[in-house]
């Protein structure tokens, strides 16, 4: 059943109203929402936590234990708090930990808690 093109239906949608932002102009708003410096920051602690988890367990990436440290989670509570909750997640870790947890709570301080759409 051939028909002709000008005969066929067509369905369109329209637009919304709204104007599409770049991307750019998008990155903009969040680097000032959140300070560049405080997102690189809590990237390079990221990064430390991940070298130094695979030290303490001795292993592979995919052979860690299922472990998140959320550092939001560590900025509420207070000092002796985030000590005893990283102990509490590391509690499988055979190696002495007492070293990654101090260099992590002396790495967070100052940190701010990051709330919105860049927290999971």
């Amino acid at each position: 059943m051939a028909s002709d093109p000008s005969t066929q239906s067509r369905v369109m949608f329209q637009a919304a109203d709204k104007t599409v932002e770049p991307a750019h102009r998008k990155l903009g708003k969040l680097t000032v929402k959140y300070n560049r410096k405080d997102l690189q920051r809590r990237l390079d602690i990221e990064e430390w936590i991940d070298g130094q988890l695979h030290l303490l367990f001795d292993c592979e990436e995919e052979e860690i234990p299922e472990l998140e440290i959320d550092i939001d989670e560590l900025l509420e509570l207070t000092g002796e708090g985030q000590r005893t909750r990283l102990q509490e997640l590391l509690q499988e870790c055979g190696k002495p930990k007492e070293d990654f947890i101090n260099g992590l709570l002396y790495r967070i301080k100052g940190l701010r808690k990051m709330s919105g759409p860049l927290k999971k």
